[in-house]
């Protein structure tokens, strides 16, 4: 599969990437655990359908010392008893932020004190934003069919 697009060689994908990736790099470098990032990534992801984002996050999360288990669990994490409930707070948010056109709405007031009660102003920040980027993400990979399976961690950052 070859992709529609190659953003690494257009001049104006260039550009405008330069600072995605400065975005992506101020995300990774704040204040919400690195395992809750990865968990949020790989559901948005996965409710997306972004091949290239799931075969990224997942490698990341395993090269960051994530498990196996808790990485085949993601998409059901709700029946799983291997998230914490700051954790599942997280994927409860990412969720609603991710399927705002699925609900009137968009995150309830009950999901947003439940990630309160877990994270503090800037970490709830720094989620919503990577909420936010992660969807921006999978939707220039889903466009411009962007094939999976080559990444390699870190390869990015």
């Amino acid at each position: 599969m070859d992709a529609r697009l190659n953003f690494f060689a257009d001049p104006t994908a260039g550009k405008a990437l330069k600072y995605v990736m400065s975005a992506g790099k101020a995300l990774k470098d704040s204040p919400l655990p690195t395992a809750t990032q990865e968990l949020v990534s790989l559901r948005v992801s996965q409710i997306n359908g972004c091949a290239v984002c799931i075969d990224m996050h997942t490698k990341e999360a395993a090269a960051a010392g994530e498990t196996s288990v808790r990485l085949n669990l993601v998409a059901a994490w709700r029946e799983a008893a291997v998230f914490t409930e700051a954790e599942r707070a997280a994927l409860e948010l990412a969720e609603e932020g991710t399927r705002v056109a699925d609900g009137a709405g968009g995150v309830s007031d009950e999901v947003w004190a439940y990630a309160a009660e877990h994270y503090d102003e800037e970490q709830l920040t720094a989620l919503v934003m990577l909420v936010s980027f992660m969807n921006m993400a999978n939707r220039l990979n889903i466009i411009t069919q962007q094939p999976a399976g080559n990444y390699e961690p870190g390869q990015f950052h």
